[in-house]
């Protein structure tokens, strides 16, 4: 029976009862203890109960471990079972010990009560108790769960302040990505400097990510470069959407020399800075024109410790200097790549033809498009939107049309603002070319705005 009991297998406990029975042996505590920690294995609470009725039956009466074993055993059922034993529990004088509300807490645990959970917690404390390791790593786990990242860490730090015992690994990492995902930046400090730097543990990509996140909202530059470093260590390949958080973290903290020195470790790495990548330095640039002349000095102090300036640093100049409005310093910042043995890429181009579409600069628009020709750089879906836009600000805007044929033939489906510009530049302008502009636009499968109809059909008799 012990050998049953060790191994918590019902059915040998049950052969050995059926033969102690068959042999007229009478069962004593120990036997039906036994037999109720193997029913308990198994999650049968009635048949639990049906051997503790028999113990009374037979005038054993059930001690504290008889109790425990009906709260292991009915651990899947409602709680209301739970508080049914321990009802009989009080009505036999057994008060409850710390095994008692390790397994209370775990039930309650399991189904994410984690108030109620932390109200026996705290029964236990005012009895004098410890925790149980395993119960107090179940309900940190559960707070986690919920996205109470601040709860949970509370509940792991004071657990460790007053016991010997360590939280394990498992629970800090839970603890580290409900910070994360909840964006505390206060719980992902500690539990980075805990899991990883302490425990020497290793995150999956998907923490990192997160961890990053949590890094650009709050600008934790110094966390995103470990990250970084992490995830070189465990393998993954650096990508664009690693990058972009530090960058946004750098951003936070002013830190623009570092983030325009990462644009180059980017580019040295295959990896193409994108718009969106940049957009927290241009965020930063275009508050004041101040600003935009002070990363002149930091581009200055990089080129001359031997970095090399991405064409993506002098973009965000453009950018920002075209958001001020102020398109001569955009021209003198495109004026200024080479002299940082750099090149203007397409995202250059689409910047300043921006700037010419604010201005309505048709020249300098045409300037820039046989610029883009001669650096042998490919125009893209936006290069063409842009230049037909700049092409209806003029009074004669027949290119458009021509660029609008070129866009098409390059198997670029042009976007429904472009046709929505056409729409009002013909209308506006009596030009009946409008029609076929709206045929096109619903043979792309758009569907004609509320508002720009009311303009047609406002417009087009006058005109």
């Amino acid at each position: 029976m012990s050998h049953a009991k060790g191994t918590r297998r019902l059915v040998p406990c049950l052969r050995l009862v059926r033969e102690m029975k068959r042999e007229h042996v009478r069962p004593d505590l120990i036997i039906y203890n036994s037999l109720l920690a193997c029913i308990a294995e198994e999650g049968l609470p009635l048949e639990a109960w049906a051997v503790v009725d028999d113990m009374i039956a037979m005038g054993i009466l059930p001690d504290r471990q008889s109790y425990h074993h009906l709260l292991h055993a009915s651990r899947w059922s409602p709680l209301e079972a739970t508080w049914e034993t321990l009802e009989k529990m009080t009505d036999r004088g057994i008060p409850p010990n710390e095994q008692t509300y390790a397994l209370i807490i775990k039930r309650i645990a399991s189904s994410e009560g984690v108030e109620l959970a932390l109200q026996f917690m705290h029964e236990m404390a005012k009895r004098g108790f410890t925790p149980d390791l395993t119960a107090t790593q179940d309900v940190i786990k559960l707070a986690a769960h919920l996205n109470f990242p601040r709860l949970a860490i509370d509940i792991a730090q004071n657990f460790e302040t007053h016991s010997v015992r360590r939280i394990d690994g498992e629970t800090w990492m839970s603890c580290l990505v409900s910070s994360a995902e909840s964006l505390y930046a206060d719980g992902v400090q500690k539990c980075w400097e805990k899991a990883i730097h302490e425990m020497n543990l290793t995150p999956d990509e998907g923490t990192c990510i997160s961890v990053l996140h949590a890094c650009a909202r709050h600008g934790l530059a110094d966390l995103a470069t470990d990250v970084i470093r992490v995830l070189r260590s465990i393998g993954v390949d650096w990508q664009e959407h690693h990058f972009a958080p530090l960058l946004e973290a750098f951003s936070r903290v002013g830190k623009l020399k570092e983030a325009f020195g990462t644009l180059h470790l980017l580019r040295s790495n295959g990896i193409v800075p994108l718009p969106e990548t940049t957009q927290p330095i241009t965020d930063i640039l275009r508050r004041d024109l101040d600003a935009v002349d002070g990363v002149w000095k930091i581009l200055d102090e990089l080129r001359d410790e031997g970095h090399i300036i991405d064409a993506a640093a002098i973009n965000t100049i453009i950018e920002a200097s075209i958001a001020l409005g102020d398109l001569q310093r955009a021209v003198g910042a495109y004026k200024a790549i080479r002299e940082y043995t750099s090149k203007p890429d397409i995202e250059t181009f689409n910047h300043l033809l921006q700037g010419c579409i604010n201005t309505n600069h048709r020249e300098l628009g045409d300037k820039l498009l046989l610029d883009l020709k001669q650096a042998n750089v490919r125009p893209n879906a936006l290069t063409y939107e842009r230049t037909i836009l700049l092409c209806l600000t003029q009074p004669t805007y027949e290119d458009a049309f021509f660029y609008l044929e070129e866009m098409k033939a390059q198997k670029i489906v042009p976007p429904l603002r472009v046709y929505e510009a056409i729409v009002r530049t013909c209308v506006a302008a009596g030009d009946s070319r409008y029609a076929l502009a709206l045929a096109e636009l619903e043979q792309c499968g758009y569907s004609l705005s509320k508002d720009l109809q009311r303009y047609v059909a406002t417009n087009r008799s006058s005109s």
